[in-house]
């Protein structure tokens, strides 16, 4: 399946763990510090310089470099655990948003997601790829923070294969997974 930015909360609810999905439109990356200074807003009651509401987030630091504006080189994605505490918070002023990273998120952020977001699953190591979906970088918000930790906001073109990780009615295909291996290593123990 093909979501086009902005995301409508009907696709969302569509979408199933295990499922494919190609992003095209808008998406900007956000790591660690970036969702530490976008909380630090919301909590301030500033106006934030991108929104999170039907939006793609990308737990990623790009490899970018300067070349007639800026290039991405490389998008892989980085591990999306280290931002639990700071999606729990941004979930709770949502009320639709796609995340995309690698390694799945915690229990109590697949609680938060449900009926108002997915997660989805990028394969690590494929940075390469990645890069080639990005059709141009048309912002850079945060500078300061240095390149991997600001947020791109990219313009992509079928961006994946993504699958769908976490989805919006309380499934983790990480979960579902680990349920399946315990049960599995009690029969063969």
């Amino acid at each position: 399946m093909e979501l086009k930015t902005p995301v409508s909360l009907n696709e969302i609810l569509k979408l199933r763990v295990g499922d494919s999905v190609y992003i095209t439109g808008e998406m900007f990356t956000a790591r660690d510090e970036a969702h530490a200074r976008a909380l630090e807003f919301i909590e301030e009651r500033k106006e934030l310089p991108f929104t999170f509401e039907r939006s793609v987030v990308y737990h990623c630091g790009p490899l970018v470099k300067k070349e007639d504006g800026w290039k991405v080189v490389s998008a892989g994605p980085t591990t999306s655990a280290r931002m639990n505490s700071f999606t729990k918070e941004i979930l709770k002023k949502v009320s639709c948003m796609v995340i995309i990273g690698k390694g799945g998120m915690s229990d109590e952020v697949v609680e938060a997601m449900k009926g108002k977001a997915i997660y989805l699953a990028y394969t690590g190591g494929a940075g390469a790829l990645a890069a080639k979906c990005v059709k141009r970088v048309k912002d850079l918000i945060w500078e300061d923070l240095g390149m991997p930790e600001a947020v791109w906001i990219l313009e992509v073109e079928k961006f994946g294969p993504c699958i769908v990780a976490i989805d919006a009615h309380g499934r983790s295909i990480y979960r579902e997974v680990e349920r399946e291996v315990n049960e599995r290593l009690k029969k063969i123990v």
